[in-house]
């Protein structure tokens, strides 16, 4: 599922910020000997923080129907995952960058959501809606800087970009048919032992009162 989040982000990129041949979309860690091999303009979006929104977590299993409405399956409910993304422009010169930072975040602004055109396949049959921000101050515990540091670059502007996704549970339970013959209605007289031996009593309608 993380890298069908990494081509919707990539569509929406290409929609508005960097249209096809004008650039690249990338997804690789921003590290100095990766920045010295830059020759074209490049947005970079390098994934470096995945954990679970628990807010969003459910429990027990939910039944899954067919067309008739009849439960054929259950399964555990997704768990839900914050991808956040270190957004980064890559030119010549800083102007340009800057220039190309202003088209990534006006492009993402207008999203709460991932369009629906951009939504992996695998996700759009539950029609749940992909939470999307931008540039949204990270929590205490995800410093930027230290991210820079870990790559061993120099801090840069970046536009912090997170994309909320469930993820499927396993395993799926599936669920026997429906008895729809050979049912028997066993009727015990008042008082009598339910787990005793006895026979299935056949219930007949009659015609006219009092028969």
């Amino acid at each position: 599922m993380i890298h069908e989040i990494d081509e919707a982000l990539r569509k929406v990129l290409r929609g508005g910020a960097l249209p096809e041949g004008t650039g690249e979309v990338v997804f690789e860690a921003p590290t100095r000997d990766w920045a010295a091999r830059r020759n074209t303009p490049t947005l970079n979006a390098y994934l470096y923080d995945i954990r679970e929104d628990v807010a969003r977590r459910e429990r027990g299993a939910y039944a899954e129907r067919d067309a008739r409405g009849v439960v054929v399956r259950r399964r555990q409910p997704p768990r839900w995952f914050r991808l956040s993304y270190l957004l980064t422009a890559w030119t010549a010169r800083p102007e340009d960058e800057h220039r190309l930072l202003s088209g990534a975040l006006a492009c993402l602004l207008p999203h709460e959501f991932l369009p629906q055109a951009t939504v992996p396949a695998a996700l759009r049959e539950s029609e749940a809606l992909i939470p999307l921000t931008v540039a949204v101050p990270p929590a205490e515990s995800r410093s930027l800087a230290d991210i820079w540091s870990a790559l061993g670059g120099e801090l840069k502007p970046s536009l912090d970009v997170v994309i909320t996704t469930p993820f499927p549970v396993t395993p799926v339970y599936e669920v026997a048919p429906p008895v729809t013959e050979g049912a028997v209605v066993k009727v015990l007289d008042r008082g009598e032992d339910p787990s005793s031996d006895v026979r299935p009593r056949m219930l007949r309608r009659t015609s006219g009162g009092g028969q």
